[in-house]
């Protein structure tokens, strides 16, 4: 709890710094550990970057957010709370003329198969209706435990070489059929930028439990950044 209050203190000392500048912010998922809204209960914790978030909305600071692995049962309290939309699938933009791919990235391309069942399980319509009526204390509880046994074995694969990257994989083959100028993805936990084409790039942003890492668009050039404070 006390790594997780730390971490969030550094994010919103982020967001603090990067308010004034910024025209859009974009949260590519699993940005919560777990994330499970009851009819009438979300997780507790999360007050300063909740806030901070709420801030960016007021000032008119368009806040998007992807819902990742570990966040993937947000419904209404985003969009009714804070007027955050959320996006469970990759979405297409164009941005000052530069056309965008961006999303969390799981279960994109090919292999994966027992997540991506996984992934169909947790997103059935029944079976989030049969978790709701698990107490919240229960309930949160199963569902920490899983995600830090998923956090472990992510860490147990180490770093991903570029021909294992399923989602750098997934870029490759799409961009045959429809040019994108910016592939961004998170999921894999990994700062990456690999280009794709002459005039494509593949951006993964890394995390913010051992990188820290975003990354900008100027109106002409994006790239990763790494927060040192």
């Amino acid at each position: 709890m006390q790594g997780s209050l730390i971490r969030e203190r550094k994010i919103v000392n982020w967001l603090d710094q990067i308010q004034s500048e910024t025209a859009a912010l974009f949260l590519l998922g699993d940005i919560f550990d777990f994330w499970f809204e009851y009819n009438h209960v979300v997780p507790k914790g999360f007050t300063r970057f909740l806030g901070k978030l709420a801030s960016f909305r007021d000032q008119g600071i368009p806040v998007i957010f992807f819902t990742g692995n570990h966040d993937m049962w947000m419904f209404d309290f985003f969009p009714t709370e804070l007027n955050i939309p959320v996006y469970r699938k990759p979405q297409p933009l164009l941005i000052n003329e530069k056309h965008f791919l961006i999303g969390h990235g799981d279960g994109l391309g090919k292999g994966d198969r027992s997540y991506k069942l996984l992934k169909a399980i947790f997103a059935n319509p029944f079976c989030q209706w049969a978790f709701r009526w698990l107490h919240p204390n229960l309930g949160m509880a199963v569902a920490h435990r899983w995600s830090r046994n998923s956090r472990i074995n992510s860490k147990d694969e180490g770093i991903i070489k570029p021909e294992d990257d399923r989602l750098l994989s997934y870029c490759k083959q799409l961009e045959n059929q429809q040019h994108y100028d910016y592939y961004i993805f998170g999921h894999n936990h990994q700062p990456t930028e690999i280009g794709i084409s002459e005039n494509s790039r593949y951006i993964n942003l890394g995390d913010w439990l051992n990188h820290f890492t975003y990354a900008t668009f100027d109106g002409s050039h994006l790239g990763l950044k790494k927060f040192q404070q």
